[in-house]
């Protein structure tokens, strides 16, 4: 398995969880370290982790050249993440910063990982499961505006790379959860923190869900193997978690007792119904829409297949649930205020 040298990479979206993980993964083997930040003061924190910060946006093609200038690798990690369903928001954020970061790599000749998601797979992936890397993406619905973005920025990557202006891989991760999780672990804490929180069938279905050091060490992997370019990575099943073994572990980490009765399929589908029309009664209609994908998640076992990445890349994961989950939750109740969905 041929390595490739890392010994300066640049993190897009390095204040998120996924891209400070990676910051803590490239300082631990000695790399150094830039971080491209719209604002230097709230990222102040990524100092101390070894991180050289480099001011700038992704939506700012000039500020992305200048950051990757002298890198061997850069981690696109940044993203726009909201229910909203504008198109242009997802366009701008998603699609065209992408671009910005391969056309800096390009002028750089640094390697790119670019961090897409398992939402490219659309709402039928539990159908087609197991879902792995060969699967063809579906056109998606026009109200799936991320899953789109997603497809489109993987398609100016892979293109890219086919057309030998920069050497590129894709890492796909479903949900992920850890420190500075700004969209999971606080939507679930929240209910959980009410002490109960219905086991649909006892809860024993497997979550598509990972932590996000193990994604970061998946994406470090990406860049540094030779085999990896051109190829796309599903990063999705680091260790097996039911939906059972998740409230065990995160009211371990809440230190809060959770009531989790066991109800039927059918009385799940009237549960999740009445959440659905009650997000539309309020207003909510975009967080409407989500609420049968997160059914189906809490139904069907994770469908995706990451057997290329441990084949290809030795993905051997090193955070598991029991430890990682607790600690992801017990994060959470310490800084939940300041926790928000921002990209």
């Amino acid at each position: 398995m041929e390595t490739l040298p890392l010994r300066r990479g640049l993190v897009t979206g390095a204040t998120g969880m996924l891209g400070s993980y990676i910051v803590r993964r490239l300082a631990a083997r000695g790399c150094e370290v830039r971080a491209l930040v719209r604002d230097m003061g709230r990222a102040a924190w990524l100092r101390p982790l070894g991180a050289e910060l480099a001011q700038g946006d992704i939506a700012d093609a000039g500020a992305v050249r200048a950051a990757a200038a002298g890198c061997d690798a850069v981690f696109h990690a940044a993203a726009v993440v909201s229910p909203d369903p504008d198109w242009e928001m997802f366009r701008i954020g998603n699609v065209e910063g992408t671009q910005h970061v391969i056309d800096a790599c390009a002028r750089s000749g640094s390697r790119l990982v670019y961090v897409s998601s398992t939402a490219v797979y659309g709402d039928s992936r539990y159908e087609r499961a197991p879902v792995d890397e060969m699967a063809v993406l579906p056109e998606l619905p026009s109200h799936d505006a991320y899953g789109r973005s997603k497809q489109e920025a993987e398609g100016l990557v892979l293109r890219a790379h086919a057309e030998g202006a920069v050497h590129a891989a894709v890492v796909r991760p479903p949900p992920m959860y850890g420190e500075r999780d700004r969209q999971f672990v606080p939507r679930i804490a929240v209910v959980l923190s009410r002490g109960c929180f219905p086991l649909i069938g006892g809860g024993t279905t497997t979550l598509p869900l990972v932590h996000a050091q193990n994604v970061a060490e998946g994406a470090l992997l990406a860049a540094t193997i030779e085999g990896a370019a051109g190829r796309a990575y599903n990063l999705t099943r680091d260790y097996p978690l039911t939906v059972a073994n998740l409230v065990r572990y995160a009211a371990q980490g809440l230190e809060r007792h959770v009531f989790a009765p066991s109800i039927s399929l059918g009385a799940g589908r009237v549960l999740f119904r009445a959440i659905e029309l009650g997000l539309i009664a309020a207003g909510h209609r975009s967080l409407s829409r989500h609420a049968g994908g997160t059914f189906e998640m809490l139904t069907h076992d994770n469908p995706f297949s990451d057997e290329r990445a441990r084949r290809e890349l030795n993905w051997r994961p090193t955070i598991a649930p029991d430890s990682g989950v607790a600690d992801a939750f017990r994060w959470w109740k310490a800084h939940h205020r300041s926790t928000n969905a921002t990209r």
